[in-house]
Protein backbone atom coordinates (compact mmCIF):
# COMPACT_ATOMS: atom_id res chain seq x y z
CA UNK A 1 0.00 0.00 0.00
CA UNK A 2 1.21 3.52 -0.77
CA UNK A 3 1.63 5.98 2.09
CA UNK A 4 -0.99 8.27 0.52
CA UNK A 5 -3.59 5.51 0.63
CA UNK A 6 -2.91 4.31 4.17
CA UNK A 7 -5.56 5.01 6.83
CA UNK A 8 -4.87 7.63 9.49
CA UNK A 9 -6.48 7.66 12.93
CA UNK A 10 -6.76 10.79 15.07
CA UNK A 11 -8.57 10.30 18.38
CA UNK A 12 -11.62 8.16 17.59
CA UNK A 13 -11.80 9.05 13.90
CA UNK A 14 -10.14 6.95 11.21
CA UNK A 15 -9.72 8.50 7.78
CA UNK A 16 -9.70 5.91 5.01
CA UNK A 17 -6.61 7.48 3.42
CA UNK A 18 -4.63 10.73 3.44
CA UNK A 19 -5.94 12.66 0.41
CA UNK A 20 -8.26 15.28 1.87
CA UNK A 21 -10.34 18.17 0.53
CA UNK A 22 -9.08 21.58 1.59
CA UNK A 23 -11.57 24.29 2.58
CA UNK A 24 -12.41 26.37 -0.50
CA UNK A 25 -14.67 29.42 -0.23
CA UNK A 26 -17.59 29.39 -2.66
CA UNK A 27 -19.28 32.73 -1.84
CA UNK A 28 -22.57 31.16 -2.92
CA UNK A 29 -25.12 31.69 -0.15
CA UNK A 30 -28.04 34.04 -0.70
CA UNK A 31 -27.52 37.02 1.63
CA UNK A 32 -31.05 38.29 1.08
CA UNK A 33 -33.22 35.22 1.64
CA UNK A 34 -30.96 32.82 3.56
CA UNK A 35 -27.78 34.49 4.84
CA UNK A 36 -25.07 32.00 5.68
CA UNK A 37 -27.20 28.98 4.78
CA UNK A 38 -25.53 26.38 2.52
CA UNK A 39 -27.67 25.33 -0.42
CA UNK A 40 -27.78 22.96 -3.39
CA UNK A 41 -24.53 24.38 -4.73
CA UNK A 42 -22.71 23.34 -1.56
CA UNK A 43 -24.30 19.89 -1.58
CA UNK A 44 -23.23 19.19 -5.15
CA UNK A 45 -19.82 20.89 -4.84
CA UNK A 46 -18.81 19.06 -1.66
CA UNK A 47 -20.69 15.90 -2.53
CA UNK A 48 -18.75 15.52 -5.78
CA UNK A 49 -15.52 15.15 -3.81
CA UNK A 50 -16.98 12.39 -1.66
CA UNK A 51 -18.28 10.62 -4.76
CA UNK A 52 -14.73 10.98 -6.11
CA UNK A 53 -13.25 9.08 -3.18
CA UNK A 54 -11.92 11.78 -0.82
CA UNK A 55 -11.38 10.47 2.70
CA UNK A 56 -12.13 13.81 4.38
CA UNK A 57 -14.14 16.68 2.93
CA UNK A 58 -13.78 19.98 4.78
CA UNK A 59 -16.27 22.74 4.04
CA UNK A 60 -15.38 26.28 3.16
CA UNK A 61 -14.93 28.73 6.01
CA UNK A 62 -18.16 28.89 8.01
CA UNK A 63 -18.41 32.20 9.85
CA UNK A 64 -19.14 31.94 13.56
CA UNK A 65 -20.95 35.32 13.56
CA UNK A 66 -22.57 37.31 10.74
CA UNK A 67 -19.88 40.01 10.89
CA UNK A 68 -17.23 37.29 10.56
CA UNK A 69 -18.07 36.61 6.91
CA UNK A 70 -15.53 37.51 4.25
CA UNK A 71 -18.38 38.52 1.93
CA UNK A 72 -22.15 38.78 2.41
CA UNK A 73 -22.40 35.55 0.37
CA UNK A 74 -20.33 33.42 2.79
CA UNK A 75 -21.57 30.35 4.61
CA UNK A 76 -22.02 30.40 8.36
CA UNK A 77 -22.69 28.31 11.43
CA UNK A 78 -24.09 30.91 13.82
CA UNK A 79 -27.68 29.61 13.88
CA UNK A 80 -29.74 26.46 13.79
CA UNK A 81 -31.03 26.95 10.24
CA UNK A 82 -27.46 26.81 9.00
CA UNK A 83 -26.70 23.74 11.12
CA UNK A 84 -29.70 21.91 9.68
CA UNK A 85 -28.62 22.76 6.13
CA UNK A 86 -25.07 21.55 6.84
CA UNK A 87 -26.53 18.33 8.26
CA UNK A 88 -27.97 17.51 4.84
CA UNK A 89 -24.49 17.87 3.31
CA UNK A 90 -22.86 15.83 6.08
CA UNK A 91 -25.33 12.98 5.61
CA UNK A 92 -24.49 12.77 1.92
CA UNK A 93 -20.73 12.81 2.58
CA UNK A 94 -21.09 10.02 5.13
CA UNK A 95 -23.20 7.95 2.75
CA UNK A 96 -20.27 7.99 0.30
CA UNK A 97 -17.78 6.83 2.93
CA UNK A 98 -16.15 10.23 3.56
CA UNK A 99 -15.52 11.95 6.87
CA UNK A 100 -16.95 15.48 7.11
CA UNK A 101 -15.14 18.51 8.49
CA UNK A 102 -16.10 22.14 8.91
CA UNK A 103 -13.75 25.10 9.08
CA UNK A 104 -14.85 27.63 11.71
CA UNK A 105 -13.77 31.17 10.92
CA UNK A 106 -13.98 34.89 11.57
CA UNK A 107 -12.62 37.21 8.88
CA UNK A 108 -11.87 40.13 11.21
CA UNK A 109 -10.56 43.14 9.30
CA UNK A 110 -10.85 41.25 5.99
CA UNK A 111 -14.63 40.89 6.36
CA UNK A 112 -17.42 42.70 4.49
CA UNK A 113 -15.77 42.58 1.05
CA UNK A 114 -17.09 41.93 -2.43
CA UNK A 115 -16.89 38.46 -3.98
CA UNK A 116 -13.67 37.79 -5.97
CA UNK A 117 -15.53 37.82 -9.29
CA UNK A 118 -17.48 41.00 -8.58
CA UNK A 119 -16.72 43.88 -10.98
CA UNK A 120 -16.31 46.02 -7.86
CA UNK A 121 -13.67 45.11 -5.29
CA UNK A 122 -12.82 46.25 -1.78
CA UNK A 123 -15.05 46.75 1.23
CA UNK A 124 -18.83 46.58 0.98
CA UNK A 125 -20.36 49.70 2.50
CA UNK A 126 -23.05 49.24 5.18
CA UNK A 127 -25.57 50.92 2.89
CA UNK A 128 -24.90 48.19 0.32
CA UNK A 129 -25.26 45.27 2.73
CA UNK A 130 -21.87 45.43 4.40
CA UNK A 131 -20.93 46.10 8.02
CA UNK A 132 -18.20 47.51 10.21
CA UNK A 133 -15.23 45.21 10.78
CA UNK A 134 -13.13 44.35 13.82
CA UNK A 135 -9.52 43.35 14.40
CA UNK A 136 -6.81 43.25 17.03
CA UNK A 137 -5.85 46.84 16.21
CA UNK A 138 -7.29 49.71 14.19
CA UNK A 139 -5.08 48.82 11.21
CA UNK A 140 -6.58 48.26 7.77
CA UNK A 141 -5.60 45.46 5.42
CA UNK A 142 -4.43 47.38 2.36
CA UNK A 143 -7.26 49.51 0.99
CA UNK A 144 -10.00 47.81 3.02
CA UNK A 145 -11.94 49.69 5.69
CA UNK A 146 -10.21 50.40 8.99
CA UNK A 147 -11.47 47.96 11.64
CA UNK A 148 -12.44 48.67 15.22
CA UNK A 149 -10.02 47.17 17.75
CA UNK A 150 -11.78 44.51 19.79
CA UNK A 151 -12.25 45.31 23.47
CA UNK A 152 -12.41 42.75 26.27
CA UNK A 153 -16.15 42.17 25.84
CA UNK A 154 -15.70 41.73 22.10
CA UNK A 155 -12.95 39.18 22.65
CA UNK A 156 -15.22 37.19 24.96
CA UNK A 157 -17.95 37.21 22.32
CA UNK A 158 -15.52 35.85 19.72
CA UNK A 159 -14.49 32.96 21.98
CA UNK A 160 -18.10 32.18 22.83
CA UNK A 161 -19.11 32.28 19.16
CA UNK A 162 -16.48 29.73 18.17
CA UNK A 163 -17.63 27.41 20.97
CA UNK A 164 -21.31 27.79 20.01
CA UNK A 165 -20.48 27.04 16.37
CA UNK A 166 -18.58 23.93 17.44
CA UNK A 167 -21.65 22.70 19.33
CA UNK A 168 -23.76 23.19 16.21
CA UNK A 169 -21.14 21.39 14.14
CA UNK A 170 -21.42 18.38 16.42
CA UNK A 171 -25.21 18.48 16.21
CA UNK A 172 -24.94 18.57 12.41
CA UNK A 173 -22.83 15.40 12.49
CA UNK A 174 -19.41 16.74 11.53
CA UNK A 175 -16.44 14.53 12.40
CA UNK A 176 -13.81 17.29 12.48
CA UNK A 177 -13.72 20.99 13.24
CA UNK A 178 -10.87 23.14 11.96
CA UNK A 179 -10.10 26.53 13.48
CA UNK A 180 -9.10 29.00 10.77
CA UNK A 181 -6.04 30.85 12.10
CA UNK A 182 -4.49 31.53 8.69
CA UNK A 183 -4.73 33.67 5.54
CA UNK A 184 -4.98 36.98 7.34
CA UNK A 185 -8.30 36.35 9.06
CA UNK A 186 -9.05 37.29 12.65
CA UNK A 187 -7.11 34.65 14.59
CA UNK A 188 -4.11 35.09 12.28
CA UNK A 189 -4.42 38.86 12.66
CA UNK A 190 -3.89 38.42 16.39
CA UNK A 191 -0.91 36.11 15.86
CA UNK A 192 1.04 38.38 13.52
CA UNK A 193 2.99 41.41 14.77
CA UNK A 194 2.19 43.06 11.43
CA UNK A 195 -1.50 43.35 12.34
CA UNK A 196 -1.46 43.12 16.15
CA UNK A 197 -0.11 46.28 17.79
CA UNK A 198 -1.90 45.76 21.09
CA UNK A 199 -0.20 46.50 24.39
CA UNK A 200 -2.58 44.45 26.58
CA UNK A 201 -2.54 40.72 27.37
CA UNK A 202 -3.58 39.90 23.77
CA UNK A 203 -0.58 41.58 22.16
CA UNK A 204 3.14 42.02 22.58
CA UNK A 205 5.15 38.82 22.68
CA UNK A 206 4.36 35.48 21.07
CA UNK A 207 2.42 34.27 24.12
CA UNK A 208 0.24 37.38 24.16
CA UNK A 209 -0.46 37.32 20.44
CA UNK A 210 -1.33 33.61 20.67
CA UNK A 211 -3.67 34.05 23.62
CA UNK A 212 -6.91 34.51 21.67
CA UNK A 213 -6.35 31.42 19.51
CA UNK A 214 -5.52 29.32 22.57
CA UNK A 215 -8.64 30.56 24.38
CA UNK A 216 -10.73 29.71 21.32
CA UNK A 217 -9.19 26.24 21.20
CA UNK A 218 -9.87 25.69 24.92
CA UNK A 219 -13.51 26.76 24.49
CA UNK A 220 -14.03 24.57 21.43
CA UNK A 221 -12.29 21.57 22.95
CA UNK A 222 -14.52 21.91 26.04
CA UNK A 223 -17.70 21.44 23.97
CA UNK A 224 -16.41 19.29 21.12
CA UNK A 225 -16.57 15.50 21.77
CA UNK A 226 -13.32 14.11 23.09
CA UNK A 227 -13.28 11.33 20.49
CA UNK A 228 -13.43 13.81 17.60
CA UNK A 229 -10.32 15.68 16.39
CA UNK A 230 -9.74 19.42 16.20
CA UNK A 231 -7.50 20.81 13.44
CA UNK A 232 -5.95 24.27 13.31
CA UNK A 233 -5.02 25.92 10.01
CA UNK A 234 -1.96 28.15 10.39
CA UNK A 235 -0.21 30.45 7.98
CA UNK A 236 3.33 29.28 8.75
CA UNK A 237 4.77 32.50 7.30
CA UNK A 238 3.56 35.99 6.47
CA UNK A 239 6.25 36.11 3.76
CA UNK A 240 7.16 39.58 5.05
CA UNK A 241 10.28 40.52 6.99
CA UNK A 242 9.36 40.98 10.65
CA UNK A 243 6.07 39.12 10.31
CA UNK A 244 4.84 35.77 11.57
CA UNK A 245 7.25 32.99 10.57
CA UNK A 246 7.86 29.26 10.73
CA UNK A 247 9.73 29.47 14.04
CA UNK A 248 6.67 31.12 15.61
CA UNK A 249 4.50 28.41 14.06
CA UNK A 250 6.62 25.64 15.55
CA UNK A 251 6.33 27.06 19.06
CA UNK A 252 2.62 27.70 18.68
CA UNK A 253 2.06 24.17 17.35
CA UNK A 254 3.52 22.77 20.57
CA UNK A 255 1.12 24.89 22.62
CA UNK A 256 -1.82 23.88 20.44
CA UNK A 257 -1.04 20.19 20.91
CA UNK A 258 -0.82 20.64 24.68
CA UNK A 259 -4.29 22.22 24.63
CA UNK A 260 -5.93 19.42 22.63
CA UNK A 261 -5.40 20.21 18.96
CA UNK A 262 -4.80 17.08 16.93
CA UNK A 263 -3.33 18.34 13.64
CA UNK A 264 -1.84 21.51 12.15
CA UNK A 265 -3.00 22.33 8.62
CA UNK A 266 0.10 24.16 7.40
CA UNK A 267 -0.62 26.91 4.88
CA UNK A 268 0.90 30.40 4.58
CA UNK A 269 0.39 34.06 3.68
CA UNK A 270 -2.69 36.25 3.43
CA UNK A 271 -2.08 38.81 6.16
CA UNK A 272 -0.06 41.48 4.35
CA UNK A 273 -0.56 42.97 0.87
CA UNK A 274 3.23 43.36 0.57
CA UNK A 275 3.84 39.61 0.90
CA UNK A 276 6.19 38.01 -1.62
CA UNK A 277 5.36 34.32 -1.96
CA UNK A 278 7.62 31.99 -3.99
CA UNK A 279 4.68 30.11 -5.49
CA UNK A 280 5.41 26.77 -7.13
CA UNK A 281 4.51 23.08 -6.77
CA UNK A 282 4.61 22.15 -3.09
CA UNK A 283 5.91 25.59 -2.07
CA UNK A 284 4.50 25.32 1.47
CA UNK A 285 5.65 21.75 2.10
CA UNK A 286 9.06 22.63 3.63
CA UNK A 287 7.41 24.68 6.38
CA UNK A 288 4.93 21.88 7.01
CA UNK A 289 7.84 19.48 7.40
CA UNK A 290 9.60 21.72 9.87
CA UNK A 291 6.48 22.07 12.01
CA UNK A 292 5.98 18.31 11.97
CA UNK A 293 9.57 17.46 12.87
CA UNK A 294 10.38 20.24 15.32
CA UNK A 295 7.03 20.51 17.11
CA UNK A 296 6.37 16.78 17.02
CA UNK A 297 2.72 17.17 15.97
CA UNK A 298 0.66 15.65 13.13
CA UNK A 299 0.63 17.98 10.12
CA UNK A 300 -1.21 18.20 6.81
CA UNK A 301 0.50 19.91 3.89
CA UNK A 302 -1.34 22.03 1.34
CA UNK A 303 -0.48 24.23 -1.64
CA UNK A 304 -0.01 23.17 -5.27
CA UNK A 305 0.23 19.49 -4.48
CA UNK A 306 -0.90 18.49 -7.93
CA UNK A 307 -0.22 14.85 -8.76
CA UNK A 308 -0.50 11.54 -6.87
CA UNK A 309 3.24 10.81 -7.15
CA UNK A 310 4.04 14.25 -5.72
CA UNK A 311 1.60 13.73 -2.83
CA UNK A 312 3.08 10.30 -2.16
CA UNK A 313 6.57 11.76 -1.96
CA UNK A 314 5.46 14.46 0.50
CA UNK A 315 4.27 11.74 2.85
CA UNK A 316 7.05 9.21 2.29
CA UNK A 317 9.67 11.89 2.94
CA UNK A 318 8.08 12.65 6.33
CA UNK A 319 7.05 16.21 5.49
CA UNK A 320 3.41 15.61 6.43
CA UNK A 321 0.90 13.04 7.68
CA UNK A 322 -1.77 13.94 5.10
CA UNK A 323 -2.26 16.28 2.15
CA UNK A 324 -5.02 18.80 1.60
CA UNK A 325 -6.00 19.32 -2.04
CA UNK A 326 -7.76 22.39 -3.39
CA UNK A 327 -7.50 23.56 -6.97
CA UNK A 328 -6.55 20.13 -8.37
CA UNK A 329 -9.93 18.87 -7.14
CA UNK A 330 -11.81 21.71 -8.81
CA UNK A 331 -10.62 20.43 -12.18
CA UNK A 332 -10.73 16.75 -11.21
CA UNK A 333 -13.10 15.85 -8.34
CA UNK A 334 -12.13 12.19 -8.91
CA UNK A 335 -8.49 12.89 -8.03
CA UNK A 336 -8.40 10.36 -5.14
CA UNK A 337 -9.80 7.60 -7.36
CA UNK A 338 -7.30 8.48 -10.09
CA UNK A 339 -4.56 8.31 -7.45
CA UNK A 340 -5.74 4.85 -6.40
CA UNK A 341 -5.52 3.66 -10.00
CA UNK A 342 -2.10 5.25 -10.49
CA UNK A 343 -0.75 3.79 -7.25
CA UNK A 344 -2.31 0.37 -7.94
CA UNK A 345 -4.48 0.21 -4.83
CA UNK A 346 -8.07 0.79 -5.92
CA UNK A 347 -9.53 -0.76 -2.79
CA UNK A 348 -8.10 1.98 -0.55
CA UNK A 349 -10.54 4.55 -1.95
CA UNK A 350 -14.35 4.65 -1.91
CA UNK A 351 -16.01 3.84 -5.24
CA UNK A 352 -19.77 4.20 -5.58
CA UNK A 353 -21.17 1.03 -7.11
CA UNK A 354 -22.29 3.10 -10.07
CA UNK A 355 -18.62 3.82 -10.88
CA UNK A 356 -16.98 0.48 -10.09
CA UNK A 357 -16.77 -0.40 -13.79
CA UNK A 358 -14.08 2.31 -14.09
CA UNK A 359 -11.71 0.24 -11.94
CA UNK A 360 -11.89 -2.85 -14.11
CA UNK A 361 -12.20 -4.76 -10.84
CA UNK A 362 -14.99 -5.79 -8.48
CA UNK A 363 -14.35 -3.13 -5.83
CA UNK A 364 -16.82 -2.73 -2.96
CA UNK A 365 -17.89 0.68 -1.77
CA UNK A 366 -16.09 1.72 1.41
CA UNK A 367 -18.46 1.15 4.31
CA UNK A 368 -20.64 4.29 4.74
CA UNK A 369 -20.19 6.24 7.95
CA UNK A 370 -22.97 6.40 10.50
Amino acid sequence: MSRLLEPLTLRGTTFAHRAWVSPMCQYSCDPETAPGVPNDWHLVHLGSFAVGGAALVVTEAAAVVPEGRITPHDAGLWNEEQAAAWSRVVDFLHAQGAAAGVQLAHAGRKASTHRPWSPVQGSVAPAEGGWGTVGPSALAHGDLAVPTALDEAGLRRVVEAFAAAARRADEAGFDVVELHAAHGYLLHQFLSPLSNHRTDAYGGDLAGRSRLLLEVLDAVRAVWPQDKPVFVRLSTSDWVEGGWDVEDSIELARWLAERGADLVDASSGGNAPEQRIPVGPGYQVPNAGRVRREAGVPVAAVGLILEPAQAEQVLVSGEADAVFLGRPLLTDPRWPQRAALALHDVRAVAWPPQYVRATREDVPLVQPRG
